[in-house]
């Protein structure tokens, strides 16, 4: 009798090929269809496919690039020229992602917008100011009454914040360099001081459209002309359409069908008495009456109390609170503080018992705070579409292009003359 092991023949009932091809020497079944078991997924993937699969793989330093931060920014960069024309250089630091913040400024001339700026973006107090991403004023610039800033510069930080720095407005030192060079005059402007005024009136209306937060800096208390001018721009702002129909926001916000971005007014080089409680409340009530009727947001998303500045004051102290912030004269740690705030040395006694203590928290310390409130600002959908920066950038385009063509600027213009 012969014995035979069970597993060198075929099952009972197996085919003669099936049985043939299993006990045949060579890959399995599994391994003639490209599935072997410990085989890696990405060698499972490729196997069989030829010089199309080679193709198809994505290059590892391509994956890698996309992982990598994106590139930091040293310096502002043009995204206006002096000549009022759209610059692109901009657009290779910008990204296909939506998550991202626009923050505008305005101000009349030396009111210290690119210092503010600068200070929010990129830069500490204890810096050089020469090493500033947003220029500010030389000395020899101040002693001619000059302006550092033309056009719009532009600035993104590794926090996908976008910062717009501004030329002044209603500005006298481009007036006088627009007369004492002889430039020519755009054919649809006759006077000089008109076309000085449509350049400010396009840089404002053009952040009303494009940017989430437009801060305004003044250095002094208050000019009625500013609110004329931000209310005539507001005016002459071109017509957007928003998809946001947030119905608790502040006041102006009605409109849904239009666009309005949250406005901060910041009292740069405020003296001690500014800070002053009274003279606070006064200060607010003012801007209310002077706002009343805007459509911008200038109420209800930055407080001074909620910053813990007064923290002697309630809640309801400040009943008409606006977008408001102090900003005290940037200085050292000496007893120049008093003497530049008004006051002689040996005033006040309790400030020589509180050293360092001037009246007002340190200029870092609001600087901190500030930048605090203006980066938790919300952000709404700026145009009926979510945009990615790439796309903010043409949609930015757009715009400029239109508020120089505005009908309703050029209408505004005729009448000035």
């Amino acid at each position: 009798m012969l014995m035979k092991a069970r597993d060198d023949g075929p099952k009972p009932g197996t085919p003669p090929e099936t049985a043939a091809q299993s006990s045949a020497p060579g890959p399995s079944k599994l391994e003639k269809e490209g599935q072997r078991p410990t085989q890696p997924v990405y060698q499972i993937q490729n196997r069989g496919m030829g010089a199309s699969a080679s193709s198809s793989v994505v290059d590892p330093m391509v994956g890698q690039s996309k992982l990598l931060p994106p590139e930091k920014m040293k310096h502002s960069i043009k995204l206006v020229d002096d000549q009022m024309n759209w610059c692109d250089s901009a657009m290779e630091y910008l990204r296909d992602q939506t998550d991202m913040l626009v923050v505008g400024v305005i101000g009349l001339q030396g009111a210290g917008k690119s210092t503010v700026m600068s200070l929010l973006s990129a830069n500490t107090p204890e810096e050089d100011q020469r090493a500033y991403v947003f220029r500010a004023q030389t000395q020899e610039i101040k002693e001619r009454g000059g302006n550092q800033s033309t056009g719009i510069d532009f600035f993104i930080t590794q926090e996908r914040v976008i910062f717009l720095d501004t030329q002044p407005i209603l500005s006298p030192s481009i007036l006088d360099h627009l007369i004492n060079n002889d430039r020519k005059l755009p054919p649809e402007y006759n006077l000089p001081h008109t076309y000085v005024e449509m350049q400010s009136l396009q840089i404002a209306a053009f952040l009303f459209t494009v940017c989430h937060v437009v801060i305004v800096v003044q250095d002094w208390f208050t000019d009625l002309n500013l609110y004329r001018f931000l209310q005539t721009a507001e005016m002459c702002k071109p017509s957007t359409p928003s998809a946001s129909h947030d119905s608790t926001g502040s006041s102006g916000s009605d409109d849904g069908a239009e666009y309005y971005p949250h406005i901060v007014f910041i009292q740069n080089k405020a003296g001690l008495d500014d800070f002053c409680p009274r003279n606070l409340k006064n200060m607010h009530m003012v801007v209310d009456k002077l706002m009343a009727h805007s459509h911008l947001k200038y109420k209800g998303t930055l407080s001074m109390l909620d910053c813990n500045i007064f923290p002697g004051l309630g809640q309801d102290y400040l009943t008409t609170e606006v977008n408001m912030f102090l900003l005290p004269v940037q200085e050292n740690d000496s007893d120049d503080g008093l003497t530049k705030a008004g006051l002689a040395p040996g005033t006040y006694p309790l400030f020589s018992l509180l050293p360092g203590y001037k009246g007002h928290p340190a200029f870092s310390t609001l600087v901190h705070k500030l930048r605090s409130r203006i980066l938790a600002m919300p952000r709404c959908q700026l145009s009926h579409t979510i945009l990615t920066e790439k796309n903010w950038f043409h949609y930015a385009a757009r715009i400029w292009d239109g508020v120089k063509k505005s009908s309703a600027l050029s209408e505004y213009s005729r009448l000035l003359c």
